[in-house]
C-alpha cells in the first residue's frame, strides 16, 4: 500500500542541499528542516545560515535550530510536525528519541558503499586509499553509526585525477539520485533491507585534523600522491619547506627522473619543478601554498621564490 509521505530533512553543508532540493522538485512534502545553529563567520563575524538553511528558507520549509536535540522542547516541536519519515545527510549524530520517532524510520545517506568507510570522513579516506570505485549508501539509522541496514546503493567511480574536492561534487549529486531512489521504493512500499555484511577487512574513515594531514615521505609515492589528492582542496596536505608549512595541492609521479632523492628531500630548477623523494619514485609538486603566502602553481612560486 503506497505511504503518503511528511518528511523532516535533517543536514548542514552544501553537500546537503542537492537532496533536499531533489525532494522538493519532485514535490514530497517537507514539513520542516533541522540543520545547524547561525555561526558568526568573516571578519565582521557576522551570523551565516546553513546552505541547507538557506535553500529551506527560499522554499519557505519551517527550519528548527536546536542547540541540544535531547532536550525535551526539541522533541516535544519535532511532534508537531507529525513526520512519518526523517531523512538525514550530513548531520550530526541523533538521540534515539529522534530518530526512532517516526513511523516509517529515519535513514541517512552516507558518502561510501558501506559497511566500507564509517565514519566522518568517507570521501577523504577512499582517494587516501587508492581506490577506484566508491558509492552511496542509504541505510535506516541504528543505535551504533553507520552501522544500520542497507536500503540501497550506488557506486561512483574513482579516476586518477579526482581529488577530495572533484569526488565530493560527484557523490553530492548521487546521494541526492539515491536519496530520491529511496523515497520512491519507501513511499511504493517495496523496501526489503539487507543487514550490513560482517566479513572481510573493513576500512574506517575518522575524523581528519589538521596534525594528521602531514604528509609522511616514508612511503611509496604513488600512496604519498593518494594522500595529497585525498585531503585537497580541504583540508589540504602539508610538508615543512625550509621552516615554513607548505600546503600541497596537487602533485605528479616522475617517470623520467633518474636522480634518488632521499624520503623527504627535495631539489628544483629554480624555474619550473620541485621534486620530493619518497621510498620508491619521486613526486613533482604542480599546485602549492606557502605559509603566509597565496595559492599557486609551481612556476608562479618559484618565480618569486628565493630558497636560502
Amino acid at each position: 500500500m503506497p505511504q503518503d509521505l511528511r518528511i523532516i530533512f535533517m543536514g548542514t553543508p552544501d553537500f546537503a542541499v542537492p537532496t533536499l532540493q531533489t525532494l522538493v522538485q519532485n514535490n514530497y512534502q517537507v514539513v520542516a528542516v533541522i540543520t545547524a545553529p547561525d555561526k558568526p563567520a568573516g571578519r565582521g563575524l557576522k551570523l551565516s545560515q546553513s546552505p541547507v538553511k538557506e535553500y529551506a528558507v527560499s522554499q519557505n520549509i519551517p527550519v528548527l535550530q536546536p542547540t541540544n536535540l535531547k532536550s525535551e522542547a526539541f522533541l516535544e516541536e519535532l511532534k508537531i510536525y507529525k513526520a512519518n519519515l526523517q531523512i538525514v545527510v550530513a548531520f550530526r549524530m541523533l538521540p534515539e528519541a529522534v530518530w526512532n520517532m517516526p513511523v516509517i524510520g529515519t535513514f541517512n545517506i552516507h558518502a561510501s558503499l558501506l559497511p566500507q568507510y564509517r565514519g566522518a570522513a568517507p570521501i577523504n579516506w577512499a582517494i587516501m586509499h587508492g581506490e577506484t570505485e566508491t558509492g552511496v549508501t542509504s541505510f535506516y539509522l541504528q543505535h551504533k553509526i553507520d552501522t544500520g541496514d542497507i536500503i540501497l546503493q550506488d557506486k561512483v567511480a574513482i579516476t586518477d585525477e579526482d581529488n577530495f574536492g572533484t569526488l565530493y561534487e560527484k557523490l553530492k549529486y548521487a546521494g541526492a539520485a539515491l536519496a530520491l531512489k529511496t523515497v520512491k521504493a519507501i513511499e511504493a512500499d517495496s523496501v526489503t533491507t539487507q543487514p550490513q555484511p560482517n566479513t572481510g577487512e573493513l576500512k574506517e574513515a575518522p575524523k581528519i585534523f589538521k596534525e594528521t594531514c602531514q604528509i609522511n615521505w616514508n612511503q611509496p609515492a604513488i600512496q604519498v600522491r593518494n594522500f595529497i589528492r585525498g585531503l585537497s582542496p580541504y583540508p589540504t596536505a602539508w610538508t615543512i619547506l625550509e621552516g615554513k608549512v607548505l600546503k600541497i595541492f596537487a602533485a605528479e609521479l616522475v617517470t623520467n627522473d633518474t636522480s634518488s632523492l632521499a624520503p623527504g628531500a627535495f631539489s628544483t630548477d629554480h624555474k619550473t619543478f620541485i621534486y620530493f623523494g619518497t621510498t620508491t619514485g619521486i613526486l613533482s609538486i604542480t599546485d602549492l601554498q606557502l605559509e603566509g603566502k597565496k595559492r599557486m602553481t609551481i612556476v608562479d612560486f618559484l618565480r618569486g621564490y628565493r630558497f636560502k
